[in-house]
């Protein structure tokens, strides 16, 4: 992926290396695919699932604390999780005015290790990036960019960058309205129904995280032979039949709340092809056809 030269965002809160409060299952990133594992099967990302308490307001400017060493490695996933912030910024600014959808409100993005407090509660690294909308904030420990490539088998920089552009996804959902009106309807109805809402919202993310790769290319010639197989290939090691069948060796469909691998594969490259954010409405179709 090509970010020579691009602008950084300034809506980035670096909190490595601070020390936290620890949840009772404990901190760090180790085993954590087998924790995503469980916080897909309990209810979707950890943001949608535990509670609205009190979180601690996010500046604007990019900020660093604490005392922790980091490698190389951690500095360059930094800028690149920097740079690909700023890139769904200009092109989701870009298009709500070209749909008439009034101002894009960019979210913030948090860089944390071990635990954090977010406006919608306390999360460790265990539960994988999330987008909190109490707050307008997407968390990310970035080693779990290396847990994809060291437990899935998920690698390359564009495939981070998918995992960070399907997060602002659902800030997209939650700026639209989207993401309110389903879980409104996931508040009053059964738990089967209630996860196949949230299998629409996950393959939305997916779609408009393609949508972002799309236009972001046309803006700054961002995509490299291979990336688009790298973020493909991350899509489908992501899957809810790909994880039950790695926890479980079976898939419990009635349980999927993300979709099947070969629906984030297809909603992604949807909106690669496309480009267009409204082409990608999956509340407008069959759940069978999704």
């Amino acid at each position: 992926m090509r970010l020579n030269g691009r602008r950084n965002s300034s809506n980035v809160s670096d909190r490595r290396g601070m020390s936290g409060r620890t949840l009772g299952i404990g901190g760090g990133i180790v085993g954590v695919i087998a924790a995503v594992i469980i916080t897909l099967m309990s209810g979707g990302n950890i943001g949608d699932v535990i509670g609205n308490v009190a979180g601690q307001y996010l500046g604007s400017n990019v900020t660093t604390a604490g005392t922790g060493q980091l490698s190389a490695e951690d500095e360059r996933l930094a800028d690149l999780a920097s740079k690909v912030l700023a890139g769904t910024e200009d092109v989701w600014t870009r298009e709500f005015n070209r749909r008439g959808w009034g101002k894009y409100e960019c979210p913030q993005l948090v860089l944390y290790s071990g635990s954090v407090s977010s406006g919608c509660g306390h999360a460790t690294s265990q539960s994988g990036p999330f987008y909190c909308s109490a707050d307008q904030t997407v968390y990310i420990d970035l080693d779990f960019f290396k847990s994809m490539e060291n437990q899935i088998g998920a690698s390359g920089d564009f495939a981070y960058a998918y995992v960070i552009a399907h997060e602002v996804g659902h800030h997209v959902q939650y700026l639209l309205g989207t993401l309110d009106r389903a879980h409104t309807a996931m508040a009053q109805t059964d738990e089967k129904e209630s996860n196949r809402i949230s299998v629409r919202l996950e393959l939305q993310a997916d779609f408009y995280a393609g949508v972002w790769a799309y236009n972001d290319n046309e803006m700054f010639g961002s995509i490299e032979p291979g990336d688009i197989e790298n973020a493909v290939n991350a899509a489908s090691k992501i899957g809810d039949d790909y994880l039950q069948r790695k926890a479980y060796g079976r898939e419990i469909p009635d349980a999927f709340n993300h979709g099947r691998s070969e629906q984030r594969v297809r909603w992604l490259t949807k909106g690669i092809r496309s480009g267009n954010p409204l082409d990608g409405d999956t509340f407008a179709i069959s759940y069978s056809a999704l």
